[in-house]
């Protein structure tokens, strides 16, 4: 069965067991190792064909955030909303990026957002792989020529 891959925005090919555990072999083949990393994300598998990514987005807001699939493809984008009434003093330092992002992802066949969560800076976006009953797989029982024939009556209530 076919594991379920995706691309990153640089139409670098990954596979999503492997994505966040790259091996040093790999960056060879993939020609650099400098992918944006902001805003960093995980993937994990739920179950066989369950799937979530989390993005950290901490300080965006539902609002700031917008999801869009189009084909296979998932993209996220963040664009903090500025409020200009909303002056808390002087930042002395900003370590909390808000700068505007978009995260693209190249899903496999058969792979669909079923929805998304906002919790505690964290957006999870959970995908579902759902493969049509024509395209899965079924084993065809062989009957034996003698057991073929054999019929059984069946007792009827009475």
């Amino acid at each position: 069965m076919a594991v379920p891959e995706v691309k990153h925005n640089r139409n670098e090919k990954l596979n999503v067991e492997n994505l966040g555990r790259r091996r040093a072999t790999d960056l060879p083949r993939t020609g650099c190792l400098l992918i944006r990393h902001y805003p960093p994300y995980n993937i994990e598998r739920a179950s066989e064909n369950a799937y979530r990514v989390s993005v950290a987005v901490a300080g965006f807001t539902d609002a700031d955030l917008s999801i869009e699939t189009k084909e296979n493809g998932l993209t996220i984008r963040g664009e903090k909303q500025t409020n200009d009434g909303e002056t808390t003093g002087d930042v002395l330092y900003q370590g909390i990026a808000a700068r505007t992002f978009e995260r693209r992802f190249q899903l496999a066949d058969y792979v669909k957002v079923k929805g998304a969560s906002l919790e505690n800076g964290l957006l999870h976006v959970d995908l579902m792989r759902e493969i049509p009953e024509a395209m899965k797989s079924r084993s065809i029982p062989i009957a034996n020529s003698s057991k073929f024939l054999e019929v059984k009556p069946s007792k009827v209530a009475a």
